[in-house]
């Protein structure tokens, strides 16, 4: 009995974590308040995030700061006179936040990204995007950028309210804790947590 027990919360606590949605940032596709499991295992054992995946992970050091904090200096939205410019952010900062974000990935390794009307253009083809909001706010145009090697561009599906890879750039693969499998709060959203 305690060996079934110390088991199971092993495999809590390394392969499958429940999370809370804290904003409206993925938005149709997950609702504040929703709860998602998240498979950590997975992306330890050698599998890599794919595009569409619904992800949690740790942002760079500065997301969700009152100015966002881009690493290449330079770059990133501009506050300084009025709207935020089409400019996107191609490194992060070197640090991981210890906060946990919850985003889709829309760019891997070596992908050109840019955006336009809040959709992704993907080596020079626009993603085909049902679950994603409609957006016309400066920061849903923002210029091309190429993922670098071994991170991951995210995005959430509430284009004009989500805080993302557009203001922080893209995240390092040893930042991404898992992905988002199945919705389990309330019971009337129970399924798959991709919408």
């Amino acid at each position: 009995m305690a060996g079934a027990l110390f088991f199971a919360l092993a495999i809590q606590a390394f392969a499958v974590k429940p999370y809370l949605i804290p904003s409206p940032s993925m938005v149709p596709t997950l609702q504040v308040g929703q709860r998602v499991l998240v498979d950590r295992f997975s992306h330890h054992v050698g599998s890599n995030p794919r595009l569409g995946d619904v992800t949690v992970f740790h942002p760079p050091s500065g997301a969700g700061a009152d100015r966002e904090q881009c690493g290449t200096p330079g770059e990133g939205p501009s506050y300084d006179s009025g709207p935020a410019v089409a400019q996107s952010c191609s490194q992060s900062t070197s640090r991981a936040a210890p906060d946990t974000f919850i985003k889709r990935v829309v760019g891997i390794p070596g992908d050109r990204i840019e955006v336009r009307d809040g959709h992704v253009i993907r080596n020079g083809l626009r993603v085909p995007e049902p679950f994603a909001s409609a957006c016309d706010d400066p920061v849903c145009n923002l210029d091309e950028i190429v993922v670098g090697r071994d991170a991951y561009f995210l995005m959430g599906d509430n284009r004009a309210n989500s805080n993302d890879s557009r203001f922080w750039g893209p995240v390092r693969r040893s930042w991404i804790i898992g992905k988002a499998v199945a919705t389990y709060w309330p019971p009337s959203r129970i399924g798959a947590a991709d919408g």
